[in-house]
Order: C-alpha cells, then sequence, then structure tokens
C-alpha cells in the first residue's frame, strides 16, 4: 500500500467530489491533509478524516484571490513545516456555446481553473526547492484532451493546465519536484448524477469499460503521483477515462 506517512498534502477543492475523494485517500495513506475549500465548505471533509483516524486541517481559501493563496501556503508552512503535496484540483464550469458565452464566463472559468493553478504553484515551488522535494499533480479533463462543444472556455483551461504542468516539469526536475497532469473523464458527482433522461447511460455507452468513473478512480491515480513510487514520473498525463479518450 502506498505510504504518504509523514507529508503534508494542500488540497484545493476538497468539499465535495473529485476533491473529497482526494483527501481522504491521501489522508488514509497517511498525510497529513490541508482541505482547501471557499468558507467553510471543507469542514465535513476535515471531520470525516477524523473520524476514520487521518490528521487534516481546514483552509478558507477562493483559489482566484492571490492574497488568500498567499494566505494558505503560509498557514500551511506555519503549522506544518512543509509542504510536499499541491493538489490544483478546484475547478468550475461555465457552460455555453462560444457565439453566446459571455466574456465574464471566459475570465472567471480561467481564473479559477488555470490561473489559480499557476499562482498556487508558483507559491509553493520555493519551500518544495529549498526541501529538495515535492509533488505537484494538477486536475485536468479529458475535455481539455478532445474538446467538447459549449465549454471552450473550460477545454482551454484544462488543455493550459496540460502544456503549464509540462513546462513546470522541465524547469524543477533537477530539484527533485515531480509535475504531473491527471486527466479524468465522465466521473459520479452531484454534477453527473443531475444530468438530464438517459443522459448518464449514453454517456456510459460511449465508454469502452462500460461505465463511469468514480472519484475515489481519480483519487487513486493522484495517491499513486504523490508517492515514491512515482518519483520518475513527471510532465506526464494520466487519464482516468475508462479508454473514452486513448
Amino acid at each position: 500500500m502506498i505510504d504518504l506517512s509523514g507529508r503534508t498534502a494542500i488540497v484545493t477543492g476538497a468539499s465535495r467530489g473529485i476533491g473529497r475523494a482526494i483527501a481522504l485517500q491521501l489522508a488514509a495513506r497517511g498525510a497529513h491533509v490541508v482541505a482547501a475549500a471557499r468558507a467553510d465548505n471543507a469542514a465535513a471533509t476535515v471531520q470525516e478524516i477524523a473520524a476514520a483516524g487521518g490528521k487534516a486541517d481546514a483552509a478558507s481559501a477562493d483559489v482566484s484571490d492571490d492574497a488568500a493563496i498567499g494566505r494558505l501556503v503560509a498557514d500551511t508552512l506555519e503549522r506544518r513545516g512543509r509542504i510536499d503535496v499541491l493538489v490544483n484540483n478546484a475547478g468550475i464550469t461555465r457552460d455555453q456555446l462560444l457565439l453566446r458565452m459571455k466574456r465574464e464566463d471566459w475570465d472567471v472559468v480561467i481564473a479559477t481553473n488555470l490561473t489559480a493553478a499557476f499562482a498556487l504553484t508558483q507559491a509553493v515551488l520555493k519551500p518544495m526547492i529549498r526541501q529538495r522535494s515535492g509533488r505537484i499533480i494538477c486536475i485536468s479533463s479529458v475535455v481539455g484532451q478532445s474538446g467538447n462543444a459549449g465549454q471552450a472556455n473550460y477545454a482551454a483551461s484544462k488543455a493550459g493546465l496540460i502544456g503549464f504542468a509540462k513546462a513546470t516539469a522541465l524547469e524543477v526536475a533537477s530539484r527533485n519536484i515531480t509535475v504531473n497532469v491527471v486527466a479524468p473523464g465522465i466521473i459520479e458527482t452531484d454534477m453527473t448524477r443531475g444530468l438530464a433522461g438517459n443522459a448518464r447511460e449514453q454517456w456510459a455507452a460511449k465508454i469502452p469499460l462500460g461505465r463511469l468513473g468514480t472519484p475515489d478512480d481519480v483519487a487513486a491515480a493522484v495517491c499513486f503521483l504523490a508517492s515514491d513510487e512515482a518519483s520518475y514520473i513527471t510532465g506526464q498525463v494520466l487519464g482516468v477515462n475508462g479508454g473514452m479518450y486513448l
């Protein structure tokens, strides 16, 4: 079993869905998790980790706010002394056909999904460089690889994460810091459970493995990339999509 004992991991968007599953699985493998989300939304995740015998702190952070990012990193360093893992997971959608898309819907998706990952990664690199180790994992999407009508903003942000991770991986590899991407396919979350009619079944029919993924499927990939077992992997995109994109 992957052992992350003694490591400190920041997970953004940790209040629900994929982010919650990542936080739970990292903690189950011994990491001390800093579960970040807006307001006190990550409190339930931290309580669940504690009930299972794990260690976690909740952090209130709007990742589109540079000052909040600075406080998140500074507070983590003050409490824990180091940051070993950063999972850039926070993300939003504002779907609309490009001809009808408002500029504000483009800007907010890019700011939350892509620019926040830049700001957080930049903030954790200094302590990671000092300790000469670190794992940075960006949660992209199959949509960032294949595109999807009505999601030009979301696809651009998720494709941008892939290029960002590859470039950053080249910059910090000499310091024993790896930067990788997990690209989920269609995952069972509150959003997909709310799909109208037989849309879920239609999506499942397009997936070679015949089912939607689970948040735990994605979390397992993140835990692997955060571990010593993945020490020779950097700048890569790990697709967790059931064969939907090959």
